[in-house]
């Protein structure tokens, strides 16, 4: 059923325990990943107002470095013997929700996989959340990996796992 899975990293920790679960995943159901790393417009700008007065490619810099982490990623899941492909989206068109959920129409996924803080609160509110707003548009279902807490095991079961399906996807299964 999952066959075409999708999967947004960032090279983050959590970013690698969504990634871990999707490879898991694809390697019971026969499945092909797809990376995506996404530069989006709130990224960048930051990275302008950090560097603000310094010379140099700042779009550029963020592109290799989206480059290096989809290629980590990739040797991960190349090194399980799942197939893979991956997408850099550095067009600062809008957040990474929509990036995200467009490329899991165009492609189109099965599933889409990511890590999550699981801030709540304030936390939650200034940081903003990417998965939250995934789940909210997502065409298709979406498993979200919530990373183990600080000092706990990484092991298999560590963090919890949430599965969301969009409204008609019941119907069709």
């Amino acid at each position: 059923m999952y066959q075409r899975i999708l999967v947004a990293i960032d090279g983050s920790p959590t970013s690698t325990r969504g990634l871990e679960e999707a490879i898991r995943l694809a390697v019971l159901t026969k499945g092909r990943l797809r990376l995506i790393h996404v530069i989006d417009e709130v990224s960048f700008s930051m990275s302008m107002d950090a560097c603000a007065g310094h010379d140099g490619d700042r779009l550029g810099a963020m592109r290799e470095a989206g480059k290096c982490v989809l290629e980590q990623g990739k040797a991960v899941v190349v090194a399980s013997g799942v197939g893979v492909e991956t997408v850099l989206n550095d067009d600062l068109l809008g957040p990474v929700h929509m990036a995200v959920t467009a490329e899991a129409t165009s492609w189109p996924a099965n599933l889409i996989v990511l890590g999550t803080h699981g801030r709540r609160g304030v936390g939650r509110v200034l940081v903003g959340s990417s998965a939250e707003n995934i789940l909210r548009y997502s065409p298709v279902p979406a498993l979200l990996v919530r990373a183990a807490e600080p000092g706990v095991s990484t092991a298999p079961n560590a963090g919890t796992v949430h599965l969301n399906m969009p409204l008609g996807a019941l119907a069709t299964q």
